[in-house]
This record gives structure tokens, sequence and C-alpha cells, in this order.
């Protein structure tokens, strides 16, 4: 079962990561904008709708990403003092009531939502001739389609820890800098750092 996890982990890293350079060419768009509009004096009609479809297809595949590294925001003020078993108990209970109804509905509706505007062709309407917005609304159904292989991983984690007694481990990645970690990598404590400030505010390096 651990396999499964970490073989559904990888899936949702790789796409999360994969689409995360989408704000690198995002950066260089909009800087690109600002030189052509005011330096050039030829700004580009399409540039908002790209940016916003640029934003909107990261923002929908890292989802799966940010779940399998246990990423997103959560009321925990509760939770995170509960044993283990409950803690997996209440996540399983969620994810059959809450996430999977909404996430297979966000397939559903993504799908024909999508197939629709393929159909057609969609265009823009916030401007004459505006660019194609088909092939962004197409990564709905498929943002959707991952996070709810991520949702399957989660169940198997859940299950694991009723089972065990204690969380499965998540794979390590990339993660916020904790000052207290850092501190320690570089063997420094806050004594250090007061007689540092002390000897800065006092003017120790005059001469």
């Amino acid at each position: 079962m651990i396999r499964i996890v970490r073989f559904i982990d990888r899936i949702s890293t790789f796409v999360g990561k994969t689409f995360a350079w989408l704000i690198v060419v995002l950066t260089l768009h909009v800087c690109w904008e600002v030189a052509a509009r005011y330096i050039l004096n030829q700004p580009s009609a399409w540039a908002f709708d790209l940016q916003m479809m640029y934003y909107g297809i990261l923002f929908m595949m890292a989802g799966a990403y940010t779940l399998a590294k246990n990423g997103h925001v959560r009321g925990d003020i509760l939770y995170g003092f509960l044993p283990p078993r409950v803690q997996a108990g209440l996540d399983l209970l969620l994810f059959i009531v809450f996430f999977f109804p909404g996430v297979i509905a966000l397939v559903w509706a993504g799908w024909y939502y999508a197939g629709y505007s393929i159909a057609i062709r969609e265009h823009s309407s916030l401007m004459a001739n505006g660019p194609p917005i088909y092939p962004f609304k197409a990564f709905i159904p498929a943002a959707g389609a991952v996070l709810l292989l991520q949702g399957v991983a989660e169940v198997l984690r859940c299950i694991l820890c009723l089972k065990q007694g204690a969380w499965p481990s998540r794979e390590e990645d990339v993660e916020e800098v904790d000052v207290d970690k850092l501190k320690k990598m570089v063997h420094v404590n806050d004594e250090d750092i007061a007689k540092l400030d002390r000897y800065v505010n006092s003017g120790g390096a005059q001469r």
C-alpha cells in the first residue's frame, strides 16, 4: 500500500514541479509587456488574458502537489493535539464526505465545460478578437483528475495510520525557512545574536 502512495505522490510532485515553471514564463511575459508598453510603445492586446491563464493553470495544476506535501491550509487548533489515529479517522471521514464528491463534481463539470469551449473554439470576450481560451479550460478536468488521484493516496495514508498508529512519512521537499532549524544548522543561539546586536548598536565596530 505504501508503494502505491509513494507512486501517486511522485506523480503529483512531477506535475506540480513541471507546471511551476509557468511562474518563470509569467514573470518573463510581464517584464516583456512592461518594456513593450513603456519603452517600445507597443503593448499587446492579449497580455492580460494570457497572464491570467498562466496563473490559472499554475494554480490548478499545483493543487495535487500541495496536497501531497500536506501544504493546504487547515484549521488545526484542536486537530494538532489529537492522537494520529483520531486525526486519520477525521481525515478519512472528511475525504469521503466532502473531498471526493467535490472533486468528482469538478472533473465532471470541468469535462463538460472544457468540451463545450473546445467545440465552439471559444475566445476571450474581454476584447474584440481576444485570445483562444479553450486550451486553458481543458486544464480544469485535468487538474481535477490529478487531484482526485492524490486524494486516493491520502485515503490510503489514513488507512495506514489507522493500522500502524502513526502517519507514514512524506517525501522531503522544498519548504519555508524555519528560523530555529537554521540556527541549529549554523550553530548559533539567541545569546550569540544578542551579543552581536549589542556590539553593533554600541558602535563596537568604530575605530
